[in-house]
């Protein structure tokens, strides 16, 4: 079918700064199209200071919806109504639901990452994972697979500004879920390799390796690698990281951040529509 703007075409966005790169338009407009919704996906460059501006602007205009991306995850907490649970715990925001006027946040970011695990062909339900990092995209990892059911979670960080909100996240998540969640100087080296010893999946939550410093890994002792350990990268450019290639190479079954970004996009689309995003033409055109 044709696919143009009318008279009662809904709206949906993206809130962020910087937004140009992102992918996320042509994934959702494409959608819509192939499912025949008269929905539009538009990248509002939009930062912290114009966020609540921004916010009160699509509610008057009746917006079903949108996502937030740096720097806007955290501050748009103060904008809801209603939090998901993931949200509460984590205190972050990807996607809005607008119904009404009444808008409720969520973060489909770890349901992006656990979809991706399974779409790769692993259930690391009931197992335990070592993951490094304890910013934004680390942290919605930890807080989705504690409540999908990861039985124990050891994080990895450097003393930075994210660590003393790192322990808050995880005393949250070994007071409300049956995840074993603990936290650890990134520095501790002899327990970062017991974790490793003891984990079925390795998962680098941060941008260490992420282009244009495609030379940098996280991890510097590749004896940590064996071919039963599971290494995941949030990261999707490059689609191998240095980490990744390292893993290969000794036999690890890995997966990149491709998937993640097409399935935290996937759980926005079916919040706001109700209907399940065609993933697999999206992932012909757009991640092949």
């Amino acid at each position: 079918m044709s696919y143009e703007i009318t008279g009662t075409t809904v709206l949906t966005g993206l809130l962020g700064r910087p937004v140009a790169h992102s992918i996320s338009p042509a994934m959702h407009n494409e959608s819509f199209r192939l499912l025949g919704l008269d929905y539009a996906y538009l990248a509002f460059d939009v930062g912290t200071e114009e966020l609540k501006s921004a916010v009160d602007g699509l509610k008057i205009l009746g917006a079903r919806g949108f996502n937030l991306t740096m720097p806007n995850k955290n501050k748009m907490c103060d904008y809801v109504d209603h939090l998901s649970k993931a949200s509460q715990i984590s205190g972050a925001i990807n996607t809005v639901v607008n119904d009404h006027g009444v808008l409720t946040g969520y973060t489909t970011d770890g349901i992006g990452y656990m979809r991706a695990v399974k779409d790769a062909g692993f259930d690391i339900i009931g197992k335990k994972m070592t993951l490094m990092g304890a910013g934004g995209a680390a942290t919605s990892v930890l807080v989705q697979a504690a409540l999908d059911g990861v039985a124990a979670i050891q994080v990895f960080s450097i003393r930075d500004q994210f660590f003393d909100r790192a322990q808050m996240i995880v005393d949250k998540l070994n007071r409300e879920t049956s995840c074993k969640v603990s936290l650890y100087d990134f520095d501790d080296e002899s327990m970062f390799k017991k974790s490793i010893a003891e984990s079925d999946i390795l998962t680098n939550g941060t941008s260490v390796g992420m282009a244009p410093n495609t030379d940098a890994c996280i991890i510097k002792d590749e004896s940590v690698f064996r071919p039963d350990l599971i290494v995941s990268d949030v990261i999707y450019n490059p689609r191998q990281t240095k980490l990744l290639s390292m893993a290969k190479a000794h036999g690890c079954p890995t997966f990149n951040g491709m998937y993640m970004l097409l399935y935290q996009g996937a759980a926005a689309f079916e919040l706001w529509t109700g209907k399940e995003m065609p993933v697999e033409q999206i992932k012909a055109k757009y991640f092949s």
